[in-house]
């Protein structure tokens, strides 16, 4: 088999991500070589590579389903948002400059370049490549300039099937509104449809689906079910919406044992936000999204986790009272852990003329205070950090990876990690933790050590962390989920077709609700 498929998506979060990362499964265990491909991705989920690249979280994902180190080729575009407005631009791993909204379409037409070469490459060292739109393929103001979605798949001809959350509700309306509106020459490549996150009875939904085929001249290729139990990797931001518990509902503990409630605050501007994954993990750690100063206050550990713009989250916590509540938490000996950003907020001052740029912070060339909880200063260095971390703590291993530009500059306190390649990282003063690090949590010894010191700081006697749990298991056990969920609710006869085959023969054409005839009002 030899070929590649766009999977593209009726709206942002309607599972795409997670549909790419099935196929791709299915496929890496039927011994086809396939990579993932996501021309360009908006997102503050990102991993390192091993040669010190930077891509989307969710590309790092589908690279583990093909059974495949991270590359930067999987993801040649990442736009990271610091505001409302503006983006970081990161081009084959590396920063190249931030842009506001309407300059980027000037970007996209010399990073189309950038994108075919890219995805050439590709094929020819993989059987197979399994693309990912971008948000709605139906944005057709942004059309001329389109790398990832139908631009993507008409410079390349590759057949484009639509996935839709039905879970949202409206997905038969959407399915048939996002074709129409596309031109005749896109309509020509979209082969059918696959409808995601289903709860019901299928012979309800069989009607419908045969009135989307009577009207748009395509097939829908499967329904997959929704599925409570897979955590896989968010990279959508809605995924960590205020009061989601991470990892979807949990049970009840076992006789004798007790629960850890984790506060992890969802920052406006929040990165990495699939740190806080490994303690959802658990079977008795429940991790909830809060902004809410009562809900840090309750919790026994707060999580303040990495963000894009350091300086306005900053500001956001004093604003919020979050910033009181968590140093009050740690005048009382209570847990508060900081990841990356929130490492960084944790400390004495930050001094930023990097992030901040374009901001009402920026050009800050003066000291800001941060929270104090840490007597630790934080410079941002032009140059961003950007490599895995290989060290230990407390007697145990410790993996991850680290994407930054503050710099520890002074430290007064205690390293948390310490690394033979890198040297120490982090700090730590009584109950409170902070590390550069993503992904150390991960990494078991090392996180059931820190469970059990957080359990005795609350009290909570009776708390075990799993001893047989491992993470990594965990992933590789969803990614083969999803992959049953795929090859068992899909038409992966036809899906193979497509990517063997490519465009099908030109279906029906929709017209522009434009083109209709206006309604004969004479009575």
């Amino acid at each position: 088999m030899s070929g590649a498929l766009l999977v593209g998506g009726t709206s942002s979060d309607a599972g795409k991500s997670l549909i790419v990362a099935g196929l791709c499964r299915a496929l890496a265990r039927d011994g086809i070589t396939v990579a993932p491909f996501k021309a360009q991705n908006m997102s503050n989920n990102s991993a390192v590579t091993l040669d010190g690249g930077e891509i989307g979280r969710a590309q790092a994902l589908q690279a583990q389903a093909c059974g495949l180190e991270p590359d930067t080729r999987f993801n040649p575009v990442l736009l990271k948002p610091g505001g409302d407005r503006r983006s970081h631009v990161v081009v084959r791993g590396r920063t190249v400059g931030e842009v506001g909204a309407a300059d980027y379409q000037l970007w996209r037409t010399r990073l189309a370049g950038v994108v075919a070469d890219e995805l050439a490459s590709l094929r020819r060292d993989f059987d197979v490549v399994i693309c990912e739109g971008a948000g709605s393929v139906a944005e057709i103001n942004l059309r001329a300039t389109d790398i990832a979605n139908m631009g993507l798949a008409r410079a390349a001809n590759m057949p484009v099937v639509l996935v839709t959350d039905i879970d949202r509700g409206g997905s038969l309306a959407h399915l048939f509104g996002t074709t129409a509106v596309l031109d005749a020459d896109d309509q020509a490549l979209v082969a059918g449809y696959i409808v995601n996150k289903f709860r019901g009875d299928p012979a309800i939904l069989a009607p419908g689906l045969e009135m989307v085929r009577e009207r748009t001249g395509r097939p829908t290729f499967g329904v997959i079910p929704f599925a409570d139990g897979l955590r896989l990797d968010a990279e959508d931001s809605l995924a960590a919406s205020v009061g989601a518990r991470v990892g979807g509902p949990r049970g009840v503990g076992g006789a004798g044992r007790e629960r850890l409630s984790v506060a992890a605050i969802r920052l406006p501007r929040i990165s990495n936000s699939t740190d806080v994954l490994a303690l959802a993990c658990e079977p008795d750690v429940d991790v909830t999204w809060v902004d809410d100063p009562s809900a840090v206050r309750a919790a026994d550990l707060a999580v303040l986790p990495g963000t894009r713009a350091t300086l306005s989250d900053l500001a956001w916590l004093r604003t919020t009272g979050l910033a009181d509540a968590l140093i009050e938490r740690a005048q009382r000996g209570r847990p508060v852990l900081g990841v990356c950003g929130g490492f960084q907020m944790l400390c004495r001052s930050i001094v930023d003329t990097v992030e901040s740029v374009g901001t009402a912070t920026s050009g800050v060339a003066r000291p800001v205070e941060g929270l104090g909880l840490l007597d630790v200063d934080i410079e941002f260095a032009e140059d961003k950090t950007l490599r895995t971390f290989d060290g230990h703590a407390a007697g145990e291993p410790v993996r991850g990876y680290e994407i930054h530009h503050g710099v520890v500059v002074r430290s007064e306190e205690q390293p948390w990690l310490d690394s033979a390649a890198t040297g120490p990282e982090g700090a730590r003063r009584g109950a409170v933790y902070g590390t550069h690090c993503h992904g150390a949590l991960e990494s078991d010894g090392f996180r059931r050590v820190f469970l059990a010191e957080i359990a005795r700081r609350a009290g909570r006697t009776g708390f075990t962390a799993d001893p047989r749990l491992c993470v990594a298991q965990v992933r590789r056990s969803q990614l083969d989920l999803m992959a049953d969920l795929v090859c068992e609710h899909l038409d992966m006869p036809s899906i193979h077709g497509l990517i063997e085959g490519g465009p099908p023969a030109v279906p029906t054409v929709l017209s522009w609700l434009g083109e209709h005839r206006a309604p004969d009002r004479r009575a």
